[in-house]
């Protein structure tokens, strides 16, 4: 009998999601900023809502033909019985906030904004993971084609000044319930002419989404969708108005689109406009951000009849082509010895703390020569050295580890000295 102890499982990340870590995660921080940044200029205020959602939200509001419903959803039943998962996007739980809350009451514009964590089961791939961010935002009340072209611009607005190039704006418009539905017969009478052509997958959305062939990913079948009849034929008076006032003001923002048949997303809930911003460096998986009008979900889901529109833009993919570095920290690091000299250090960094000066004090007992070397180690900006001498009389010796030079003085004198004063 083997008396082997068996070894221990490596811990990891479970697959489809990863770490974000210090020297990442200030991009991270970086990117959202700038997000909150240009959103709040336009009007919009954050929104914040729980991780977990009833199953039947996602259900009703994303659309139970969708792949995320039919394949990707994390659905777990809790404890008391109940079907609960983990959000795969954002809208139906804010339709549920808004509804809930009875925000259409209150003065402020229904425009929102979030920044969070999205959980699917899908193939992990470059840019695209099972725990994976995205920045959304929504407007709701807001029929007017105006706003449908200012959140296009804002989009484009927000990669311009995240430094994206090479970028391509897409729209189309996918109709509403009054045209759709002669659209979609004519097009499940052509899919089924072509059936055999047509991946498995897409052969079970002829009976139940027809639209959704347009978002498979297999050449033959998109082959066959380029053939496809196009839903701009079929766009009652009230939908083919609504785009081509969105093409004008989107001309008045001086945005340069492109007009694309077979663009309808993946996403049921759409009327109306479509649009993706989609870049030449990402290979076959192209968008970067995506969205369109959602009129009929707040109805749907029992709640006030206003309409809705928002785009939503992975973090993760968007970040794989950004050329920002992350700003270096100046850091204060205090060098002291013996027991008296850390005390002193701690009393110190609080000051410069209280002041906005970032510190850091290490409890490691280690030579003046050990501490300075870890300082230059980690890239502090400027040692302040804490001995016996110092303390006695209350100046302190302040180096510049950049210039190398050294100065000394009081607090307040260092103080001005790291300020640029």
């Amino acid at each position: 009998m083997s008396t082997e102890t068996p070894a221990k499982k490596e811990l990891a990340a479970i697959k489809g999601t990863k770490d974000i870590l210090p020297g990442e995660v200030e991009i991270w921080q970086k990117v959202e900023a700038e997000a909150k940044r240009l959103f709040e200029l336009y009007g919009y205020r954050e929104l914040r809502a729980p991780i977990i959602e009833p199953t039947e939200l996602f259900e009703r509001g994303t659309g139970q033909t969708t792949d995320i419903v039919t394949k990707e959803m994390y659905t777990f039943t809790d404890k008391g019985g109940r079907s609960n998962t983990l959000r795969p996007e954002y809208t139906p739980s804010v339709a549920r906030a808004i509804i809930e809350h009875r925000l259409d009451l209150q003065p402020e514009p229904m425009r929102y904004y979030y920044i969070g964590p999205m959980f699917r089961y899908d193939k992990p791939q470059k840019g695209r993971y099972r725990q994976f961010h995205q920045i959304d935002i929504e407007v709701f009340n807001e029929k007017d084609p105006a706003i449908d072209a200012e959140i296009i611009e804002m989009a484009g607005a927000l990669l311009k000044k995240l430094g994206v190039e090479g970028t391509e704006t897409l729209v189309n418009s996918v109709g509403c319930r009054v045209c759709r539905p002669a659209y979609s017969r004519d097009l499940r009478a052509h899919a089924e002419r072509v059936r055999e052509q047509l991946c498995p997958d897409c052969q079970r959305k002829i009976a139940a989404n027809p639209l959704r062939i347009f978002d498979c990913k297999v050449e033959s079948c998109r082959e066959q969708a380029r053939r496809f009849p196009r839903i701009m034929d079929y766009l009652c008076p009230e939908c083919g108005e609504h785009f081509d006032k969105v093409r004008s003001y989107l001309d008045l923002y001086k945005v340069n689109y492109r007009v694309e048949p077979n663009l309808v997303r993946g996403l049921d809930y759409y009327t109306k406009t479509t649009f993706e911003v989609v870049s030449r460096g990402l290979g076959a998986q192209n968008s970067l951000l995506g969205g369109g009008r959602y009129d009929d979900m707040m109805r749907d889901f029992g709640g006030p009849d206003i309409c809705g529109i928002g785009f939503a833009m992975g973090m993760e993919r968007l970040i794989s082509i950004l050329d920002i570095q992350p700003e270096k920290k100046k850091v204060l690091y205090f060098a002291y010895m013996e027991e008296e000299g850390k005390k002193k250090a701690v009393e110190l960094a609080r000051f410069f703390r209280q002041n906005g000066v970032e510190c850091l004090v290490e409890f490691g007992y280690k030579s003046l020569k050990n501490q300075f070397g870890r300082a230059n180690k980690l890239g502090a900006a400027w040692v302040c050295v804490v001995g016996e001498d110092e303390i006695r009389k209350r100046l302190y010796k302040l180096k510049d580890m950049t210039a190398g030079t050294q100065t000394e003085g009081r607090p307040e004198d260092l103080l001005k000295i790291i300020r640029g004063k």
